[in-house]
């Protein structure tokens, strides 16, 4: 492979901006071409502005504006991409339309060009099919906005020579990205570890869990994103990310893991798109979004008692300490005294089937989550069967926001909020490892960059939270709901049988 020094960039929108802008500050010459000129002449008068900007703040040199720009050559005819040891593509999802552009760039460019595409969802090696050189394509996967998102996918279809993907790889560190390297599978490694969070997030809402506020305040305020799923699908648009959602699934033949929901179908269809039309799961004032106000804290009732279930031994522990804490005594009996608030901490089940189980007085109890601690200032949950009386689902709140940490209350659900999606993130992740889509590392790193997961993305987060007891979140709510989509990956699994990290390669695979 020739040393890459002219990318062309076959599509001037956002995307195709984006990667000139990171080539051309590498110092890479950028043929920059699309069938509008009018596009061409825009991207380079955007990246001229960007450019200034960062002088005029003092994040750049002053001369090296116009060095970059003069990077950025513009085209008003493919056949100026001749002699460019790289061509990306960047234009619309379509498959028939890449295949064309191949093919014509085929009989333009030298033997040894690389051609890569920048698609987010079509296959590699479908694109490449009709090609003469189907073993120089491969696929170049950048996120949206380019400079800001460090992490490119560089993706192997089955005919393409493991050289193309390397030299792509080392182009990526050149542009100052960070390069992870994944077998052509649907969704690549990003969007398909993305199924767990949105997915499993609107299957809480479709079973009226909690409504969307309360369940993106969890996943933001307890389990530590930055971000939770109804926010992320207002921010990237109905119209991107339904149609995503459905093409994975069907790509995956209606794998359960990816079943998509109703809601995004109708809310697509109605026009509520999310943050760039001023409305979706939430509305939007002035680009802001308008947060529904919080439910009133309840007055918490003199003397009240407190029995913690023993039938959970982490959850247990944890709840005992935080109860300490907050200045509570557990009543210590073997069974509730007929006055007492009772508190179970289930992993993966929900509250209805603690009470069944050990015949409990369904009208006083609630389940409080334990899995991702209980600090103070960390928001918890609890959660009421269609039992619990109003009187003491109130006294349990008020009783876990007595020192000022915020408390969400949710209906009956296998595994509350903050467990189920963490569990199926995890879960996707493991399964993605078990495909040999991309390596344990490669998947962390790119969920970590690609959505900004926290705990060192997906992998890490499983072990840092407790394997086994991601385990038996997928375990317990697999028997609770009957649903396939809970099953737990063979990965997952065999790991934590074996006492071994999520990150642990098997010996087999050839490195």
């Amino acid at each position: 492979m020739k040393k890459i020094e002219t990318v062309g960039i076959v599509g001037a929108g956002a995307m195709g901006r984006g990667i000139a802008q990171i080539a051309a500050q590498a110092g890479l010459t950028v043929r920059l071409f699309d069938l509008n000129e009018q596009a061409v002449t825009a991207a380079r008068e955007q990246l001229q502005q960007i450019w200034q900007k960062l002088a005029d703040k003092g994040k750049v040199p002053a001369d090296s504006v116009q060095t970059w720009l003069a990077n950025v050559q513009a085209c008003n005819d493919l056949a100026q991409m001749a002699d460019a040891q790289l061509v990306v593509e960047a234009v619309i999802e379509k498959l028939e339309v890449k295949r064309e552009l191949f093919q014509k760039l085929e009989d333009i460019v030298e033997d040894d060009c690389i051609l890569a595409s920048n698609t987010s969802s079509l296959s590699i090696t479908a694109i490449a099919a009709p090609c003469k050189r189907p073993d120089r394509i491969a696929g170049y996967h950048f996120f949206n906005p380019v400079p800001l998102m460090k992490v490119v996918e560089v993706i192997d279809g089955l005919r393409t020579n493991p050289k193309v993907g390397d030299a792509l790889m080392e182009l990526a560190r050149t542009m100052g990205h960070t390069p992870v390297r994944a077998k052509d599978m649907p969704g690549f490694i990003v969007n398909h570890a993305g199924r767990g969070m949105n997915i499993e997030g609107l299957k809480l809402a479709q079973e009226s869990v909690a409504p969307f506020y309360q369940v993106d305040a969890i996943m933001r305020e307890q389990a530590g994103f930055r971000m939770g799923p109804f926010e992320l699908l207002d921010l990237t648009a109905l119209d991107v990310s339904h149609p995503v959602m459905e093409s994975i699934y069907r790509q995956f033949y209606d794998e359960p893991r990816f079943r998509p929901s109703p809601i995004t179908a109708v809310r697509f269809a109605g026009g509520l798109l999310g943050r760039k039309v001023g409305e979706g799961f939430y509305k939007y004032e002035d680009g802001k979004k308008v947060e529904p106000e919080a439910p009133v804290v309840p007055a918490l009732p003199e003397g009240l008692k407190v029995w913690l279930a023993p039938y959970h031994p982490v959850g247990h522990k944890r709840a005992a300490k935080l109860l300490k804490d907050l200045g509570v005594g557990v009543i210590a009996t073997d069974t509730a005294p007929a006055d007492a608030l009772i508190v179970v901490t289930p992993f993966g089940e929900d509250t209805s089937s603690v009470v069944a189980e050990y015949q409990l007085d369904g009208e006083r109890t609630v389940a409080l989550d334990t899995f991702f601690g209980l600090d103070q200032g960390k928001r918890r949950v609890i959660m009421c069967s269609p039992a619990t009386q109003p009187a003491w689902r109130d006294a349990a709140h008020a009783l876990f926001a007595s020192d000022g940490t915020p408390v969400s209350v949710i209906d009956d659900s296998a595994g509350f909020v903050g467990q189920r999606i963490v569990a199926s993130i995890v879960n996707v992740a493991c399964d993605i490892a078990q495909q040999t889509i991309a390596s344990a590392e490669d998947i962390d790193k790119a969920v970590s960059l690609g959505l900004g997961y926290p705990r060192g993305g997906p992998l890490s987060m499983g072990d840092s939270l407790g394997a086994a007891l991601i385990l038996d979140i997928l375990g317990n709510m697999h028997r609770v709901t009957g649903d396939p989509r809970y099953r737990a990956s063979l990965w997952l699994q065999r790991r934590v049988q074996l006492g071994l990290s999520l990150r642990t390669e098997p010996a087999t695979v050839a490195k």
